[in-house]
């Protein structure tokens, strides 16, 4: 996706409007150019100023059946002058391109929202494709919302004929034509857009022409059409904001400059290895664009060679990393439990999709949290991080270096579909305010007659780094189990006891470096605390700040380490007397919790491949204080 800068001044930030927000959907078949329509939309929003969350929902299938609702494709914008949090409940505005868009999206559709439709593809064929017997536009059964409908096929070929496309390739500029047809509706600027277009068919300017001929005529088919009170311009107020420049981000490129930035802090080049798999493989592609801040990226054959090659960087004295989604990280396990054992610094990113197995390669879930945690042979513990929005996961890969890198142990971050693929309004940070972590690596010769010690221990129990070729410090390490004091190989009992209480205990150690447990909203000891982790954040937040407003005793906590967990959790929980746990999976965190402290958590659960509804949330609520 295009990224938006806009700097925010003192009295933009100043300055206050009116509290509003819009929902728009533009959804059409995997073909129709909706995830590019939605993410230009997004890029416009964001230079007016709009706080904005976003929701890419594309299906796993390449190329499904033209006109099938299997290859329906949706983008999902909330934004407005207020703090936007979470791509909406119900959309305001849906633009359907074709029927199947309209089946499958329609009952989404805020009561009274208006409902913009491509009249030139609901014909016979189509129809029957998405399972209509007659045509929704004429039969009455939309009545409960606004429609327009127009032949917006006809409209772009009849805007780009002047540049003697082909039917197929002129059909391709109507998601521009919708595009400027929803930049009138709500006051945006085109300049942007014909920039971007212009950049992207530099070497076929008759392609970028044909364009922007459509987003043109799209935008003055609002500004003349007399199509009455259904279709209006309407104007959002900037949103406040503090003074700064700012960027939109995805999960994806919030992580990439996190893992640079948290590198830097180390003083450590760093080195990726990773294999494409969704919804991770953008990480690749973002950081791919990286080396001048001594990034290597590293393009594997499969899962193992890749973080096999990011543990022999970290051998090496670089900061490796590696990301996947679940079925890859399962791939990964064994190399994981290596660097566990060998007490490796290393970062695994875990963008979690539905599964089990293949599962729902474009949908989103939590359920990976049990294989972060639990998910190795032998006692093998692992530091975990979970990222709460796109912007949170720039902080979220900081961190995870830090504690890699002075703990020398393996972290894994967990972010989800959504995360990665969502876009939202960034505050670039003042990198002067975040404390360095600088490594040093051990090099004073060894002690006459001792030998090289490789797991000799600081007072945080990490074990000294040494870099292979560094004079007099030639040293083996592996996967076999290690005498606690000289490094070689032993199996005796006692010291395969004391070595794997030494790495629990160094990972339960990292408690000690984290901050404590904070609410995000209420006070400790309130009727009802509900914990959430990860992209539940957003309906969470939301969800808890209208039923207090109603005066309703909740309290919301969020957890960003979920291993080890914060110090002061445990109490903090009890203070309460009723708790639930929202989250897209079959109750994890929820067994964690009450593993853990003994607390009787509550498990609000949703297994759909889509995020929680605000309303959802609320109603969970509502039920637990009932």
């Amino acid at each position: 996706m295009a990224t938006a800068t806009h700097f925010v001044t003192a009295e933009e930030a100043a300055a206050t409007g009116p509290l509003e927000s819009v929902v728009v959907r533009f959804a059409g078949d995997s073909g129709d150019g909706m995830q590019l329509t939605g993410g230009q939309f997004t890029l416009s929003t964001a230079l007016a100023g709009n706080d904005l969350a976003t929701f890419p929902d594309f299906p796993a299938e390449i190329r499904a059946p033209q006109g099938t609702t299997f290859g329906v494709s949706a983008f999902q914008i909330n934004f407005g002058s207020s703090a936007i949090e979470t791509a909406g409940d119900q959309p305001d505005v849906l633009v359907a391109m074709n029927p199947a868009a309209l089946k499958v999206n329609v009952d989404a559709l805020k009561p009274g929202g208006l409902i913009i439709a491509d009249e030139g593809e609901f014909g016979a064929r189509n129809l029957a494709k998405a399972g209509y017997e007659v045509n929704p536009l004429q039969d009455g059964s939309l009545a409960r919302w606004q429609v327009i409908s127009f032949n917006i096929s006809q409209l772009t070929l009849d805007a780009v004929k002047p540049f003697g496309l082909g039917n197929k390739e002129a059909l391709r500029c109507k998601n521009m034509w919708t595009l400027g047809l929803a930049l009138w509706m709500f006051d945006r600027e085109r300049g942007p857009i014909e920039a971007w277009l212009k950049s992207k068919f530099a070497k076929a300017p008759e392609l970028a022409e044909a364009n922007i001929a459509a987003l043109n005529a799209g935008h003055a088919f609002g500004e003349t059409a007399e199509i009455g009170g259904q279709l209006q311009q309407h104007r959002i107020d900037p949103a406040p904001a503090e003074p700064g420049l700012y960027r939109t981000v995805t999960g994806a490129e919030s992580i990439s400059l996190g893992l640079v930035a948290g590198a830097q802090l180390a003083g450590l080049p760093m080195f990726f290895g990773g294999y494409p798999i969704t919804p991770a493989s953008a990480i690749l592609h973002h950081l791919s664009r990286l080396k001048e801040y001594d990034v290597t990226t590293f393009q594997a054959e499969d899962e193992i060679a890749a973080i096999c090659s990011a543990i022999g960087a970290s051998f090496a004295g670089q900061l490796g990393v590696t990301s996947s989604s679940g079925p890859g990280i399962a791939l990964k396990t064994e190399a994981m439990g290596l660097a566990i054992m060998t007490e490796l610094p290393l970062v695994i990113v875990n963008s979690q999709r539905g599964g089990p197995s293949t599962g729902l390669p474009t949908k989103t879930e939590q359920s990976d949290l049990y294989q972060a945690v639990y998910g190795r042979n032998g006692d093998a513990p692992m530091p975990v991080i979970a990222a709460r929005s796109p912007a949170d996961a720039f902080d979220c890969a900081i961190e995870a270096v830090r504690i890699a890198t002075q703990y020398m142990t393996p972290v894994m971050l967990l972010t989800d579909g959504y995360i990665a693929n969502a876009a939202e309004p960034w505050k670039v940070p003042d990198m002067s305010s975040y404390a360095p972590f600088p490594v040093s690596f051990h090099e004073a010769p060894p002690v006459e007659g001792e030998g090289v010690r490789p797991y000799t221990r600081d007072d945080k129990l990490a074990r000294v780094w040494i870099r292979p070729g560094t004079p007099s410090l030639t040293h083996r390490i592996g996967g076999i189990e290690k005498n606690v004091a000289t490094g070689h190989i032993d199996y005796s009992p006692e010291n395969h006891q004391a070595m794997t209480n030494i790495r629990a205990d160094k990972v339960m150690g990292v408690a000690d470096s984290i901050p404590d447990q904070a609410l995000e909203a209420g006070e400790a000891g309130a009727r009802l605390c509900v914990v959430g982790w990860g992209s539940t954040y957003g309906p969470i937040a939301q969800a808890v700040r209208r039923t207090r407003r109603r005066d309703l005793d909740v309290a919301h906590l969020h957890i960003r380490h979920i291993w080890p967990l914060p110090k002061n959790l445990g109490e903090l929980l009890r203070s309460f007397d009723r708790v639930i746990v929202p989250e897209m999976n079959m109750g994890q965190l929820k067994t964690l919790l009450r593993d853990q402290y003994l607390v009787d958590a509550r498990p609000v659960l949703k297994v759909s491949g889509q995020p929680f509804k605000i309303a959802e949330i609320e109603a969970a609520i509502e039920e637990a204080l009932s």
